[in-house]
């Protein structure tokens, strides 16, 4: 399905296509955790999903994650 957001992080519109079923989309609009409505996404198309950002908007805003956690080791 070819899903179009906004991103709440940049004001961008995003487009992905993701492996992702209206019947999945309708649970977690009605209120299913989204790893549980869409278990086969990956964390970062959950977060498209809701939010609209995508995983290169959020390496821009708070850089490079396994940079983070390998600092902390």
């Amino acid at each position: 399905m070819i899903i179009t957001k906004t991103s709440t992080m940049t004001g961008l519109t995003n487009t992905m296509e993701l492996d992702v079923t209206q019947q999945q989309i309708e649970q977690w609009e009605g209120g299913m955790l989204i790893q549980n409505a869409m278990p086969n996404l990956t964390p970062e198309e959950r977060e498209f999903i809701m939010s609209g950002a995508t995983s290169s908007e959020w390496a821009v805003a708070y850089g490079d994650m396994e940079e983070v956690y390998d600092e902390d080791r």
